[in-house]
Order: structure tokens, then C-alpha cells, then sequence
């Protein structure tokens, strides 16, 4: 014989029941986001090292920053990998989701060549690209070989040579990643307004202005943040090309590779490297806002 569930017992049933199944996410979230976070914050404002739990100093940390030149050199770099990443990576992988979207014999091919080095390891493509540009590499004998360089270029010892080789190597290993984006909007752009378009006599560039983009606007609003977010975040790329140095006097280093600098080995800086931390944080939250706000006209 069972026993009858009382209202009042159903009720509160249904208010711990739901909590219960969050609290799990809930605690994972806090333990390794929220707390984090707040600790980074409380960090920022104190001398901290690793073998001393440091004291508040205020916003000494913050004060540093200005006369700290290698930041000055990784808030540059950072810049310009933005700078440059933005418009590639935003319009490049949709002129490629268009030619791989018709479907024609051994399109399958081209879509999972241009997807394969986004499932590669970051580290694992970043050593073949230091191997393929050292001053012994495949690229530099070539050319050398060929008679177009009589001596190697600095691909991997040149502050924006290693830049902009890092630079190339994103923009390749992220070209799959966005192309599959875009293609998942494109199959929402109604085919009645390319027929239409091409009925009043619209060529393929002038239906890609008028039709494709306005179809995918939205799209490339968030892509254009995804990419702007990444590069000012970038770290792996720099960070093996240039064998952990940051490049010739460290001035090819990225903001998070100097926050690695600060915070690394037994007499690492914890609190300038959280103050760091939160400089980052403040730049990488513009381009959020700035969608937000044109989300918003756009609708």
C-alpha cells in the first residue's frame, strides 16, 4: 500500500527538485568561474606572490601599468592582431561558405579540408608552422633553393615578421571554424530572394551584396566579436612560435602571454598579473557591448 502525497508535500517537491538538479552545474560554475574571479579581484589590489599570501597595496598595481613598456609592446601586438584578424576572419570564411554550399560532385572534400586544422591542436599546428618558417625551414630553403631570398628571412626572430606569422597561422587555422558559422546561416536565406534578384538581372556579386549579406548580417556581427575577443586573448600561436620568449626581447609577447610572465615561478607577481587580468578583461568586454548595441539597431 503506498502512501498519499500530501499537496503541501508536492509542492515543496517541485521548488527542491529543479534546485537539486542545478546545484551540481551551480557548484562547478562557482568553484571554477565565480570564485576565480572574485579572488582575481581581491589579488589585484595586493602585492601577492606565490610563497606569501602579500598585503593591500591599493592601486599600486594598477599605477605600474603605466610605466610598464612591456605592456605598452603587448597591448600593441594584441592590437594589431585584432586589427588585422577582424576583416579577414569576418569575411573571408563567408566567401567560402558560398562556393562550398553548392552542391556539386566532391564538395565534401573542400568542406573537410578547409574544417581539418580546426579539430588539429593549436600547439601541434603552431610546432609544424615554427618548423615550416625557421631560418632552416621548408619555406625559407625554397626560396633560397629557388633563387628568391639569398638569405632566410626572420621569420621566427623578427618582432612583426613573428607577429604577423602568427598572425597567418590563426587566420588559417580559423577559417573552417567561422566557414561552418556562416554556413548554418546561409541555410536561412530564402532561395526566393536569389531567384527574384537573378530574374531582374543580378549577377552573382551584386546578389552576394544585396541578397547573402544583408541575409547574414547578424552572423556577422557575432563572428566579427568571436574574432576580435580571440585575438586580443591570443596566446598559443605567439607563444610556440616564438619558443616561449615572446620573440626578440619579449616585444613580440601578447597581453595574456605577459599576464603568463607575471604570474609564472616561484617569485612570480600575482597581484600585477591579476591587475593585468582585469585590464584584459575591460578590453575584451568592448567589442561584447558594441554587438549589443548594434544588435539592438539592427533589429
Amino acid at each position: 500500500m503506498t502512501t498519499p502525497v500530501l499537496p503541501a508535500q508536492s509542492a515543496l517537491r517541485r521548488r527542491i527538485i529543479p534546485w537539486l538538479l542545478v546545484a551540481p552545474a551551480a557548484l562547478w560554475l562557482f568553484v571554477f568561474n565565480v570564485w576565480p574571479s572574485l579572488n582575481t579581484l581581491v589579488l589585484a589590489f595586493t602585492n601577492a606572490k606565490p610563497l606569501s599570501g602579500g598585503h593591500f597595496t591599493g592601486l599600486d598595481n594598477f599605477g605600474r601599468m603605466l610605466d610598464d613598456t612591456q605592456l605598452v609592446d603587448a597591448l600593441l601586438n594584441s592590437i594589431v592582431f585584432m586589427v588585422v584578424c577582424l576583416p579577414v576572419l569576418t569575411f573571408l570564411p563567408l566567401l567560402l561558405a558560398v562556393l562550398v554550399e553548392k552542391k556539386i560532385p566532391g564538395i565534401t572534400f573542400f568542406r573537410t579540408a578547409f574544417y581539418t586544422p580546426v579539430v588539429a591542436s593549436a600547439v601541434v599546428v603552431a610546432l609544424i608552422w615554427s618548423w615550416l618558417l625557421s631560418d632552416r625551414g621548408v619555406i625559407n630553403g625554397l626560396a633560397q633553393e629557388m633563387g628568391v631570398l639569398q638569405g632566410p628571412l626572420p621569420f621566427l626572430t623578427d618582432r612583426w615578421l613573428l607577429v604577423f606569422s602568427a598572425i597567418t597561422l590563426t587566420v588559417w587555422k580559423g577559417l573552417g571554424y567561422y566557414m561552418i558559422i556562416y554556413l548554418s546561416a546561409l541555410g536561412n536565406v530564402r532561395r526566393e530572394l536569389h531567384e527574384a534578384a537573378a530574374v531582374d538581372g543580378a549577377g552573382p556579386v551584386r546578389r552576394f551584396w544585396s541578397v547573402t549579406v544583408p541575409g547574414v548580417r547578424n552572423t556577422m556581427l557575432l563572428v566579427s566579436v568571436l574574432v576580435a575577443v580571440s585575438a586580443l586573448r591570443v596566446f598559443s600561436e605567439l607563444f610556440v612560435l616564438s619558443n616561449g620568449t615572446g620573440g626578440p626581447g619579449g616585444r613580440a609577447m601578447s597581453l595574456v602571454m605577459l599576464i603568463q610572465l607575471y604570474s609564472r615561478g616561484f617569485y612570480g607577481h600575482f597581484g600585477y598579473a591579476s591587475a593585468l587580468s582585469i585590464l584584459l578583461f575591460v578590453i575584451t568586454i568592448g567589442p561584447m557591448l558594441l554587438l549589443a548595441r548594434l544588435t539592438r539597431k539592427a533589429t
